[in-house]
Order: structure tokens, then sequence, then C-alpha cells
């Protein structure tokens, strides 16, 4: 029988190759297809689209080195690897600007990230939908990842050239200015908001909706001090109408595998460790995170990252209404006292290091697999409510409404059974100075180690003059090497200041 099948196969095959126009043999290879082949259809367009999410999993960005730029450089983290030029990239010492995971692989994904997003606005415009709002939807969501992308080009280089259209390899795009790439990211964002979905269902979530593109856009504002703008933006999903859709959740749920894309969630980066036999755009590249494998402590990881001691002295500075510790610190960092404070172990083994160490937790798994924490699979809440709580309270300090900033902040706390804040704290009342101090303090014990530190040392103009830095290292002696004016931003790989003439290096490089 199977000789048969066989024979007809064979027989079949030939009748078919010989009664052939001839050109029909010559087929397009679908894993080479040219932009003129391409953008052609929705599921074309689907793609594309999908395609500039996939960035997310490049090792310039949120699978690996951002969390070094956003992280370490902080007064939050710092680096003990043996890798003496990654650990010289958390301590401001820049000698070769042209490292690659130390500036220039994140450079480049973020500006391949962007590409894609210009290939989509570029190309989709003209492809036909059956349904108009589908199609606003993909542009909308292409708009949010390049105002997403030029957001953190804008907190890690400043200068950062603002290309919104396809380039050739031969072109040279222009200098810009951080007032020019903030300007794009709020058109950016505007835009993506007013076609974005309020929510997602089924396989769909995890896509940007308009919450997502409010709160980044207060992030930007907030960090131009655009304070009147800024609240306008979080109004939505604080008191307008997207309210409904964001509350507080169980603390822990916000870093752990279970329970993703919770109410709590504004925009999280989904992870997965189903592919991870290799890295770039392969069909089996990694989708997971590398930050477990990297952040954790001596003899279980890589250990190339680490959180200051201070946090935990400041996380045991005030108890709970219960006279208990802070309950967030058991979920936010490994630290020699763990065991003892709450009765955790560190993947599974008892502390086993010095006194004074810290290592961040979140992000991490529970257990361990053949050293697979390399593809951790456990989602990054990119923008959390309890950020966009603690960002609206700040705008409405600075707008002279402190009173009203109390019951924002004071939601976050009640979350962690700590007490009002005026109750805690009496003596600020109504005084703006001693409101943002604290709530400096509020920020770091509810959001240690999730990338938003640096962008907040910066707002807060704690980096912009030299009695500010010596105060913060106080906290991290890294910034002992801090020069004001100058490491307030990363240099421009010199690669791309030498191959492009319309290209000046950052001020004081």
């Amino acid at each position: 029988m199977k000789k048969i099948i066989s024979k007809i196969f064979v027989l079949s095959a030939l009748v078919l190759m010989f009664s052939c126009k001839k050109d029909l043999l010559n087929q397009d290879n679908p894993n080479t297809l040219t932009v003129d082949q391409f953008w052609k259809t929705e599921g074309d367009a689907q793609k594309g689209v999908n395609a500039a999410y996939a960035m997310f999993y490049q090792n310039g960005g949120w699978n690996r080195w951002i969390y070094f730029r956003l992280d370490l450089t902080s007064d939050e983290g710092w680096s003990n690897s043996p890798w003496t030029e990654l650990g010289d990239w958390t301590r401001f010492q820049y000698i070769n600007y042209n490292f690659w995971e130390g500036n220039v692989n994140t450079y480049r994904d973020t500006y391949k990230a962007i590409f894609r997003c210009n290939q989509v606005l570029t190309y989709v415009p003209d492809i036909p939908f059956t349904d108009a709002k589908k199609k606003a939807e993909i542009l909308a969501q292409a708009k949010f990842l390049r105002g997403f992308y030029y957001y953190y080009a804008a907190i890690l280089w400043e200068n950062f050239p603002i290309v919104t259209t396809l380039q050739k390899p031969t072109d040279l795009p222009q200098q810009s200015s951080l007032a020019q790439v903030w300007a794009q990211v709020e058109k950016d964002l505007t835009e993506a908001s007013a076609d974005l979905p309020e929510q997602w269902t089924g396989n769909e979530i995890g896509r940007a909706t308009k919450g997502a593109a409010q709160a980044l856009l207060g992030k930007a504002l907030m960090q131009q001090h655009k304070w009147s703008d800024a609240k306008t933006a979080f109004d939505y999903l604080v008191t307008g109408a997207g309210k409904n859709y964001y509350d507080l959740v169980d603390y822990k749920d916000n870093f752990r595998a279970e329970n993703e894309n919770n109410k709590e969630s504004v925009f999280e980066i989904q992870f997965s460790d189903v592919n991870k036999n290799a890295e770039g755009d392969g069909p089996s590249a990694n989708v997971g995170s590398n930050r477990a494998q990297f952040f954790a402590p001596r003899s279980i990881g890589w250990s190339d990252g680490q959180a200051r001691f201070w946090l935990v002295n400041e996380f045991k500075k005030e108890k709970t209404v219960d006279n208990k510790i802070d309950p967030r610190l058991r979920y936010t960092l490994f630290y020699p006292g763990l065991e003892a404070d709450f009765g955790d172990k560190i993947y599974g083994r008892s502390w086993e290091w010095g006194a004074d160490e810290a290592w961040f937790k979140k992000y991490s798994r529970d257990y361990m697999r053949n050293n697979e924490d390399y593809f951790n699979q456990v989602n990054n809440r990119v923008i959390r409510y309890a950020d966009v709580l603690l960002m609206y309270a700040e705008a409405l300090n600075e707008l002279g409404q402190t009173a009203d900033a109390y019951q924002y902040v004071n939601r976050v706390r009640t979350r962690a059974n700590m007490a009002a804040l005026a109750t805690a704290y009496p003596t600020i009342g109504n005084d703006k100075d001693l409101f943002r101090d604290r709530l400096k303090v509020e920020r770091s014990l509810e959001l240690c180690g999730e990338s938003v530190r640096w962008a907040d040392l910066k707002r807060w103009g704690d980096l912009d003059t030299k009695v500010n830095v010596d105060k913060v290292a106080l906290r991290d002696p890294d910034f002992k090497n801090f020069v004001v004016g100058k490491h307030i931003r990363l240099p421009l790989p010199q690669v791309e200041v030498d191959n492009n003439t319309n290209l000046s290096q950052n001020p004081n490089y």
C-alpha cells in the first residue's frame, strides 16, 4: 500500500511539474519578502506592529541591559561585578563610549524599535481595512510604542535624534534637543490615546491601552515640570473615565508570574520562558527576562547588580499600624535578615553572604530550574497604578494643592498597612517642601527596583547641583564620581557621532 501511494505521489508530482507554466516555479520566499511584497493586507499590518512589540525582548532593552541603566545607575543599586567595565558603567566611569553592553546595544535597540514603529506608520495607512477602527488601533499602538521609546531615549541620552520617517542607510539624522524629544513624546502619546481602546480582551491583553498612553504622557510631562498638564493626563486614570479600570491589588501580585495583567497593571511587558534557544529576531528567540539571572545573589546567579542596603534600613524606620515591619520589604529585597524577619529563604536557601548586602527580589521567581532563571517569565509591570497615584499626588503638591494630595499617598500606604500620612508625620502639614521630601521616601519604598528611580532623581533636581549630588552620595558612594552637567545623561555612542556629521557628542563628554 505504501509503495502504491509513493508511486502515485511521484507520478502526480511529475505531471504537475511538466504541466506548470514556467513562471509558477519562480515563487517568492516568504522568509525574505521585500517591502513591495509585504505591506499589503491587514495581517501584514498586524505583524508589523507585533514586530515593534517584539523589541521588548532584545538584549539592549527590557530583556536585559535597560535595568543596568535605570536601576543600577540610580542610588538604589550598584554593581560589584567582576566584569570591571560593566560595573564602571554604573559608577559613572564612562571611558569607552562604544561599550556594547553599557551603551551601544541599548541605543541600537531603541533606534531599531523606533524604525519598526515608523514602518507601521508609513505603510499601514495605505492598506485597505474592512474595519477602520482596527486600522486606527494598529496605528495608535505604533505611536504609543514610538512615544515609549523616545521617552526612555529622553531619560537616558536626552539629545537623541528624532526620526519619524523611514530612512536609507546613507541618511544622517539631525541632532535633536531634549525639548524636541519631549515634544515628540507628547505628540505620539496624545495621538495614540485618542484611538487606543480602554481595555483589550482575550489574547490581545497586554497591548497598549488608552490608560497606558495617558499614564506615560503624564510621566513625560512630570519630567518637564508641566505639573498642570501632567495632572490632566493622570485625571483619566484617577478621577476620570478610566478610573474604574484601575486599582491596587495584593502587593506581591505585582511581581509574580501569577495574577499578571491585574487591575493595578497600567502597562506591562509580557514575558514567557517558552522560547529560549537564541537571541535576536529568530523564531526561537528568548522572550523571557534576563533580569533575575543578572541580579541574583552570589552563588545563585550572575550577581552583576544588587541593591543598596540603605533601602533595607529605610523600610524598617516606620512600623505598620500593628507594629510590624513594612510588608513590602519582604517582596522587594533579598537581605541577610529576610529569614529572621519574614521566615523566607532565598531560592530555598539560607542567607550566606555579607551582613550588609541587599539584592533585588522583585521579578525574581520563588524557585530555580536548572539555572533557567536566565529565561524568567515574570512580566515586568512598567507602569503600575501605585506609581500613577504617587505621581498624581506629586503633581497636586507642586500645584499648591498639598491637602488634596494626601489621599492618594494614603491609598498606597494603607495597602501596606501603614498609618495615614498625616498621622505618621504630622509636622508636614501643608508644607510643599516637606511633603515633597516625604514623597521621595514613599516612592522609594513602594517602587524600589522598578526602573523609575533614575527619572525621579532627575525630575527632583537631585542631580543638578554638587550640594544635591553629595546628599545622594551619602546613600550611594558611586555618586562621588558624578560630574554635574555631564553624567545627567549618557554619552551618545561615539560610533554614531563619528559616522554622522549632523550629530555632536553630548555636553562635557
